[in-house]
Parts: structure tokens; sequence; C-alpha cells
């Protein structure tokens, strides 16, 4: 270096920003970064021993990335050389590298490279620079403000340790401010200057952890304050809020502050914080972001984290979008912080994540067949039978029925999982009472009807059986909690849960009561286990496994003692009660005072004949005749308890018990069925052992072989897959106790 040269260097030294000049110089002038340059910590013990191994710097602006390379710089006894990412192309760094290969080889120096905004290195420089750092010829120093992990070589940062700088804190910002003030050599120690305590706070305040930023605003407080009588130059907080007036935010629209805030903004709406939210929206826009990627955002956000919740949460986005680019700023952000807060404010479900778990269906498993009756039936119903047997929901009551939607392989998915919030919660509990009554009509056995259960076993063929049952389950269901008058404290017992019918709307419907179910198998008890995981452990309905021998004390084993309710239901638990009453009275026993027993029971007796569904033409007459007997023997067969009862026997039963007040009424469905050919199979079986007598069994006693397969195929020819009206009638009854 020669005079001149020095001469500049003096002259830039003493002309250059207080930021500039008071840069730390050592270890010891370092402000901040406890966490890394601590007493003992491993960054301060690389410099001072002078060890180190390539290093990227990474954090915001002011918070010393470069002064930490000068630092090195000044006590390494290597060869530092610096350049700028930005500035430098494949020619500077051949030039570092060639310095450091002369420089190793001539001294056995080594050389260390630092490179500021490392992360604007495109890729011909950083394959330039790799192989030398990686044979050591080079040790990198890299800076930048992005996250390396992602805007830097990957191949660099896996040579690389990676140390983050962290903002300033307010104590850290006024130390930086009064050692400028008291230095002599670089700051104004030389100088009388008083700043008022609540002007330094304004300024490290507004600086948002930025040495650089705190020192420029003071440079220009000091430097445009002239000095009073006595020689004071006195800042107040008028004088610094002129000197920092608009801090510039960290957002750079293509890093990590950009999806950083961008993400603070989502979680904060998605999180129901209108502040928050309304913060980081602040944030972006005063930092320049373009309103419509955030509207874009809330767009997508009404959709994944709102829902159905509130369906109108979209509309009120799009509508502001829409107003925003009609009105512009600055006014515009009445409508982004209109739209912000909706948002933030509405209640949140994101069932639309339903979408991926069908997308995932789609893309993992085998593809599956549509069945037949959802095929369009103009171009192949003729020849293959497509669209025949479905089900037009407009012809039904509520406009709507159930069938197979889904192919055969998926039954039973569910991917729509409404939520308890806002608008859905109408939806979720209207989409679980419908799932619920086809549920328990799939379950559904031969309980109450010896026609009811036909033997369906395949998955279409249960589908089909949920069509004929759920509208009078949901029915049922709705009069059973009417009857019982059922209110949010009630003590309800359903006597028998199978799937969960009555105990689920009875658990929606008691909040400060509570709700017991008994299972009478093993197979119910672990259907309704997973059925209630839907309600919290408090509000649960309470499961006991039993049988009808055992039920009231199994029960009050349960309790802990005995337990009386204000209100017990069941459905068909009576029909294949040989002693009813007797039944009954334990039932009764259950009851608190006043308290009420509603029962639903299907009436066998008054349900559907098959005979009313055929035609016996001409010779088969007789036939005709003979199946009417065998049915008619069926339902009056008096040893079957299924059978040997109707609503008048049943309301003798209830004359017998004392203490009680008791009412009847009796109801007919009729509900359209499809006829299938295991229907038809199943009334014609032969009985196995152990089980009642079948309609099969009775014909086969006055119609031989032959004529058994003449009316098996006659009944196949006019029933099969044929939808009929069929007939159920049931006797609701209401008991106090």
């Amino acid at each position: 270096m020669d005079l001149f040269d020095q001469q500049r260097n003096q002259i830039l030294s003493r002309s250059a920003p207080l930021a500039d000049r008071m840069r730390p110089r050592t270890l010891e002038e370092f402000i901040g970064q406890e966490h890394i340059l601590g007493p003992g910590r491993l960054l301060r013990r690389a410099i001072q021993i002078d060890q180190l191994s390539s290093l990227i710097f990474y954090g915001p602006p002011g918070t010393g990335k470069t002064t930490l390379a000068r630092i090195i710089a000044n006590t390494t006894k290597a060869q530092f050389i610096s350049i700028n990412a930005v500035l430098a192309g494949v020619k500077e760094i051949r030039e570092a590298i060639e310095q450091a290969q002369k420089s190793l080889s001539l001294y056995g120096r080594r050389t260390i490279l630092f490179v500021d905004e490392v992360h604007r290195f495109n890729k011909s420089q950083q394959d330039a620079l790799l192989p030398h750092v990686e044979n050591g010829v080079l040790t990198l120093i890299g800076a930048t403000t992005e996250n390396p992990y992602f805007e830097v070589n990957k191949a660099l940062v896996s040579r690389s340790r990676i140390f983050q700088l962290r903002k300033l804190d307010t104590e850290d910002l006024k130390r930086v401010a009064l050692q400028a003030l008291a230095n002599e050599e670089r700051g104004y120690g030389l100088k009388t200057v008083r700043v008022d305590d609540d002007a330094l706070d304004h300024l490290v305040q507004v600086a948002n952890g930025d040495a650089r930023g705190v020192l420029n605003a003071l440079e220009l407080a000091v430097e445009t304050t002239a000095p009073q009588p006595d020689g004071v130059i006195h800042i107040d907080r008028t004088i610094a809020e002129e000197s920092i007036q608009q801090k510039a935010v960290l957002y750079d629209k293509d890093g990590d502050a950009h999806y950083d805030t961008i993400s603070a903004f989502i979680k904060s709406v998605r999180g129901s914080d209108p502040d928050a939210a309304l913060y980081w929206m602040s944030k972006m826009i005063y930092a320049g972001e373009d309103p419509r990627f955030i509207f874009r955002r809330m767009m997508i956000l009404a959709c994944e984290d709102v829902g159905l919740a509130d369906p109108n949460a979209l509309s009120v986005v799009v509508s502001a979008s829409q107003a925003f680019d009609y009105i512009g700023l600055p006014e515009g952000r009445f409508h982004l912080a209109h739209a912000c807060l909706y948002l933030a404010t509405a209640p949140k479900s994101n069932s639309s994540m339903g979408f991926f778990d069908a997308l995932n269906m789609v893309t993992e498993q085998t593809e599956a067949e549509v069945p037949d009756h959802l095929k369009d039936a103009s171009r192949d119903g003729d020849g293959f039978g497509h669209g025949k047997g479905y089900l037009y929901p407009h012809a039904y009551r509520d406009h709507w029925v159930a069938q197979q939607y889904l192919p055969s392989a998926m039954q039973g998915k569910l991917f729509y999982q409404p939520s308890d919030q806002g608008y859905e919660k109408q939806i979720k509990v209207r989409v679980e009472r419908l799932r619920e009554a086809m549920i328990e009509a799939m379950e559904e056995r031969e309980a109450a009807d010896p026609f009811a259960a036909a033997g369906a076993k395949s998955s279409a063929q249960q589908w089909v059986r949920r069509a004929t049952s759920e509208t009078m389950l949901a029915e049922v269901r709705d009069r059973l909690f009417e009857i019982a008058d059922v209110k949010r404290d009630s003590l309800l017992l359903d006597l028998n849960g199978r799937t969960g019918l009555l105990a689920l709307e009875a658990g929606r419907r008691i909040m400060d009561g509570g709700v017991w179910v008994l299972a009478h198998s093993a197979a119910d008890f672990e259907t309704l286990m997973g059925v209630m995981r839907r309600f919290d452990d408090l509000s649960r309905p309470q499961i006991v496994r039993t049988s009808w021998p055992s039920f009231d004390t199994d029960l009050k084993k349960a309790a802990g003692g005995d337990v009386r309710f204000s209100a017990v239901l069941g459905r068909n638990i009576l029909t294949r009660e040989a002693d009813k009453a007797a039944l009954l009275r334990r039932i009764i026993a259950l009851l608190a005072h006043g308290g009420t027993l509603a029962l639903a029971e299907s009436i066998p007796t008054r349900g559907q004949r098959i005979a009313e569904l055929l035609t016996f033409p001409g010779k088969r007459s007789a036939m005709g005749k003979k199946f009417k007997e065998a049915e008619e023997s069926l339902f009056g067969d008096a040893d079957d308890p299924m059978v040997n009862w109707d609503a008048d026997s049943l309301a003798a039963n209830l004359d017998s018990i004392a203490g009680i007040t008791h009412k009847s009424h009796a109801t007919t469905h009729r509900s359209l069925r499809r006829i299938l050919p295991s229907d038809i199979d199943f009334w014609l079986r032969r009985a196995e052992s152990g089980e009642r007598r079948s309609l099969g069994d009775r014909l086969r006693e006055s119609l031989g072989e032959e004529q058994m397969r003449e009316l098996t195929s006659l009944m196949h020819g006019q029933l099969d897959n044929r939808d009929v009206q069929w007939k159920t009638e049931n006797v609701f009854i209401r008991i106090v106790g």
C-alpha cells in the first residue's frame, strides 16, 4: 500500500457512515448473538484459535453477518478474500481460487473466501467453487438473509456449518447506540450528545432488531440537529421520530420472509385469531405484497379451513376480491380487512380434506368398476342391463333413498367427516342420522319379521336392503324420542344398542344428564365402542356388555349401585321373548318415579304377506291356496313368540302390571322394497336345526318336491328384482312408572 492508498483509506474511514465506522473489530466489541458467540460457544472458540471450517451465516439484515466475517479477517492468520455474489462472476471466483492455490503452495497459508449474499450464486458459480471447498484449498464463509437449506447449493450446505443469527433485542440495540455515542475514535464521544430515554426507545423499537438501522437513524439525528448554546446536541422524541420515520420491513417476495409471513397469516386465520391475522396481513401490505396474492390465499383458505362450517366464506372473499379490483388501493384495504376478519372469525372445518382421502384411494387401490345401476342406461341399457335398478331419489320421501353409490369393494368407506362447527353442524347431524339409520338397516336380522332379513349377504344386496328400512328406522327413532320426552338433562337407557341408532341420537340431545346403552353380544359391544369414539370422555354414552337374562343386575354392577332412569328406550326387544310381561316388569323396575319407557315393536302378524305379491293362474290356483295356508300357518304359530302376540295381547300384559300407566298407538308403514333372488331362496329354504320352521318347511308338508321346484320357478319369474310396496306395522308404547 503506498501513501496515496493510505491517505484515501483514511479519508474514506472518516467519511464512512456511522454504521460502517462502528462495525466491531473484535469479538469483545461484538454485541448480541450470545447463543453462538457466548463464552465457551463453538464459534467463539473456533475464531479465537483460528480453526475454522466452512461456515454459512444466516439471518436478517443488521444482525452482524458481515461483521463476523471481518472479525475473522482481523484475527485469522489465513489469507482473507471477500467477494459479493451479486457482483462477482466465475472469473472473480477463479482468480480467488488461483490466489488460494498459490498461497497454499508457496507459503503453506490457508485462504478464507467470504461470499456475501451467497444465495445469489448461480449454478455455474457454485460449480466452480465447490471442488476447491471440498479439497480444502478454500474455506468458505457465506452470508445470506435466506434459508440456506432452500436457497444455497445443497453440496455447499452439506460441507458447511450453519449458524443462524437472530434479530438483536432492545437491550442489545441500546448498547449499540450507547457504544456509538461514547466512542471517541469512531463515534460521537468527542461531542456532547444527550438522547432522551423515550427517543432512544423509539429508535430501538422502530429499528426492529437491525443494528445498522438504529445507527443510521442516530447518525441522521445527530448530524442534522444544531447544538444548543451550551454545545449539547439534544435528541428528543420528535427528532428521533423524524430521523427514523419508517422502518424497512424484512420482506423479500421470493425469499423466506415472504413464505414465513404468509404462513403466519394463514395459520393465524386458521387459528381464529383476528388480531394476529390483521397484523401479518398489514406487514405484507406495508412491504408491498400484491393484494391479489393475499386474496388468492384467502380463497383457498375459505374452502380448506372454513369449508361448510360457513358456506358463505368463499362468496365473501370472492366478492371482496372483485370489489378490490374495482376500487384499488388505498381504499381497497377495507376489502382486504373485511375478508380477513370474516375468515378469522368464521367457524372452521377442514372436512374438504376428504377429497384427498378419496384421491389416495383412487391412486393406491385397484380401479373399481362403476356399479351397473349407476351406468349410463341410454347406450347399453338393453344389452347389458346398464342403469337397471337405479332408484330415482326424487320419487322418494325427502327426495332421498339409500342405494349403492360406491363401488362394491368400498362399501362402508367414509371420506366426508363433517365437523361440529357453524352451519356444518347441521349437516353433520343430518349425515350422521342418515348413516346411523342405514347402518342399523344393514344389521337387521330376523328379529321382528320372518321375511325381514331375507338373507341379503353381498354388499350390493345390503345396499338394496337399506332402501327398504332406513326411512322407517329414522321415523321410529324420532317417534321414540318424542314419546319419551327426552330433555337435555335426562338420564336415558337404550335397552339394545346394536349399532347405536338410539344411543347416538341420545348423545346429541342430552347435554347435562347421561346415556347408558346395553350391548347384548360381543359384536354389538365392539360396534358401539367404535361409533362412540366421536364423543369426548365426559359425554360418551356408557356401554354395558350384558345379555337379557342378567341385563338389570349387570347394569346395577356397572353403575356401582341402584340406578333409575328418567327415560328408557327400546326397539323390538319383546319379539323373541316368550314371557313378555316378565321382561316388561324387569325393565319398568329401572324407571325413576315418573320416568318414561318408550318402546317400538314391529307386529309380524300384521306385516306383509308374500301371497299378496303373487298370482297363481289357472291350474296353479290350488298351489296358491296351499301357499296362503302355509303362510298363515307361519304367522299363526301359537308356540312362536315372534308371532303369537299382537297389540291387544301386549296391552293385556301391560294391564297386569301394577303402578304404571300406558298408552299404545299402531302405525302402518309402506316402503319400496326390491325382492332379490336371494330373498326367495331364503323364504323357501330348509330351516337348520334350532331355527323356527321356515315358509319352505311348511310348504313341503303339502307340496311335493316337483311342485316345490315349480313354485320356486314361479316365484323367481314373478318377483326377481321387482320393486314392491312392503307393509310393516309398528306399535308405539308409552309407559310411565
